[in-house]
């Protein structure tokens, strides 16, 4: 069987359709007289072009300038000591405390105070003798305590015990121990076994 005849509409394989000049210069007419599209422009670009350009200042030229300020600071406050350090430190005491200290004593703080006045003001021998003969339960643990405080000062500030008189003593209160006793008709009765912070500050005699 011979093969079909091809249409006569379907051009010939290997050759180009040749378009008339008449169509190729209206095609190159509309071409030219279409508008070109505009580029689009992001809101980040369009937000630069509307806002003006800032100067920026250089950031090595602030640096000196803060350490120069800096530097005045502390030369001030330490010349003349008006800063902040200068206002929390405190006056040097005039001569040497040495303290001792007994925290939890089992003692009422007012039972404490009416002995530590007996002693205050005086020397350490002046001291020893009236806590050797007061006839109270808290004249034991003042003598104990003033006994530590002149080892104190003669280990660690290498005084003499005997050249030392009492500054400063006083006896805060401590925390209270809460018991109960049993009391008639089915009561409780609270029992108060309250403790003391005895505190004791020996100087030379001389200042």
């Amino acid at each position: 069987m011979s093969p079909a005849p091809k249409k006569p509409t379907e051009p010939e394989e290997g050759k180009v359709e040749e378009t008339a000049p008449e169509e190729a210069t209206e095609a190159v007419a509309t071409e030219e007289a279409a508008p070109k599209p505009k580029p689009r422009r992001t809101r980040a670009k369009k937000d630069d072009a509307e806002k003006p350009a800032e100067k920026k200042k250089p950031a090595k030229a602030e640096k000196p300038a803060k350490e120069s300020a800096r530097g005045t600071r502390t030369q001030s406050t330490s010349s003349t000591g008006t800063g902040k350090r200068g206002r929390r430190r405190r006056k040097a005491e005039p001569g040497v405390l040495v303290r001792a200290q007994a925290r939890y004593v089992r003692t009422s703080a007012r039972k404490a105070r009416l002995v530590c006045d007996h002693i205050r003001g005086k020397d350490v021998a002046e001291a020893r003798a009236i806590l050797a003969f007061t006839p109270r339960a808290a004249a034991k643990p003042w003598l104990k305590l003033l006994e530590s405080a002149i080892a104190n000062a003669e280990h660690n500030h290498e005084l003499v015990g005997e050249e030392l008189r009492i500054a400063s003593v006083h006896a805060d209160e401590g925390p209270t121990l809460k018991r109960f006793r049993p009391r008639a008709m089915g009561r409780a009765t609270r029992i108060r076994k309250r403790t003391s912070h005895l505190s004791i500050e020996l100087t030379p005699k001389e200042s």
